[in-house]
């Protein structure tokens, strides 16, 4: 049965190697390059997001030859601003590691 209060955030929505066709939700310059769950958890828990729910070892069902990843979070803004926000944390979390 559909959760409404829920939203499903899988990895592949921030890979930048992936073309929108097999996943990717946001533009590249949103994106990085092969994110892991854990960094998908950490940039949502500093967005202020609550996660209800992971999974690791799971397909992205337009990708279902790799193994992927999702979370759960509870539906409070549209799933893009969520995204977004997220995002954002990724790509601030990334560029302070490479340094």
């Amino acid at each position: 049965m559909k959760d409404y209060e829920h939203v499903v955030i899988w990895l592949d929505y921030f890979n930048k190697t992936l073309p929108r066709a097999k996943g990717r939700r946001l533009e590249k310059e949103k994106c990085i390059f092969d994110p892991s769950l854990k960094e998908l958890t950490e940039a949502a828990k500093e967005a202020g997001f609550e996660i209800t729910e992971t999974e690791e070892k799971v397909r992205y069902p337009k990708r279902p030859y790799v193994r992927s990843g999702y979370i759960v979070l509870p539906k409070k803004l549209p799933k893009t601003n969520i995204l977004n926000k997220i995002s954002q944390k990724l790509i601030l979390k990334r560029t302070k590691q490479s340094k």
